[in-house]
């Protein structure tokens, strides 16, 4: 987001060498009116970071200036300059509704991802659409590529949308609950797949998840909202089980 104005090759300062998202001072709300000021954070390459907080402490409204849907009324964010690109983001929402008017196949859906890599009024060709199948064998979805997405079960669901986020080959795959309403099996067979992601493939996660087990289970970091307050640490420090039973106290 920033440009050096040097004639040589740009360097990092140390604290964003490894950086892959720098956020200083940040004010973020809706139309000047902030929900939440005094935003200081950072997300690392190859991080797994759980989102916490309580309703209305400003998750959503995070991941929207993340996102650049909403742009932040104060401080600023900034991309790691070696990077060389705009971060890339891949975005899994917590619910996909679908008009069961369009009688998509699972495929097609994650087809739907592949449609930003192209010029607009290009058709998706062969590359778009092999790339829309490795993605659906990288979630292990393959088997349901030809069957209709609304006729899937919740955690299948889930699987074809990590899979249509990842078509973008994203810098940072943002996750609004992805285990909402799923039951126990399908939550832990996709938190296990998003371990694989940023393990074996190093990619950087940020996830919004209200069950505490599963997120210390999962997650390296943690970055909690409540009350006006921006904490970010280790999952071990910061939901260790003396500050677990503090965030049930607080109705996290």
């Amino acid at each position: 987001m920033g440009a050096g104005n040097s004639s040589r090759t740009p360097t990092a300062p140390d604290d964003m060498t490894e950086a892959l998202i720098q956020i200083e001072g940040v004010a973020i709300g809706y139309d000047g009116h902030a929900v939440l000021s005094g935003i200081d954070a950072k997300l690392d390459r190859g991080s797994f970071t759980g989102l916490l907080g309580t309703n209305g402490s400003g998750k959503s409204t995070l991941i929207k200036t993340l996102l650049g849907i909403l742009p932040p009324i104060a401080g600023r964010i900034t991309t790691n300059p070696l990077l060389g690109h705009p971060v890339v983001f891949g975005y899994v929402p917590q619910r996909e509704t679908l008009d069961p008017v369009y009688l998509l196949s699972s495929f097609e859906v994650v087809l739907m991802g592949a449609c930003g890599r192209t010029r607009p009024g290009r058709l998706l060709g062969r590359g778009e659409r092999d790339l829309a199948h490795r993605c659906l064998c990288e979630v292990g979805a393959e088997e349901v590529a030809s069957r209709r997405y609304s006729q899937l079960s919740g955690g299948q669901k889930q699987r074809v949308l990590i899979a249509r986020a990842l078509t973008t080959r994203p810098d940072l795959l943002v996750l609004d609950e992805p285990t909402a309403g799923v039951d126990a099996a399908a939550t832990q067979s996709i938190l296990e797949l998003l371990v694989r992601l940023n393990r074996e493939q190093g990619l950087t996660i940020l996830m919004v998840n209200h069950d505490l087990p599963a997120v210390r289970r999962t997650v390296r970091e943690v970055l909690w909202l409540h009350q006006g307050t921006v904490l970010q640490g280790p999952v071990d420090q910061l939901l260790s089980r003396e500050r677990v039973e503090e965030l049930m106290e607080l109705g996290l």
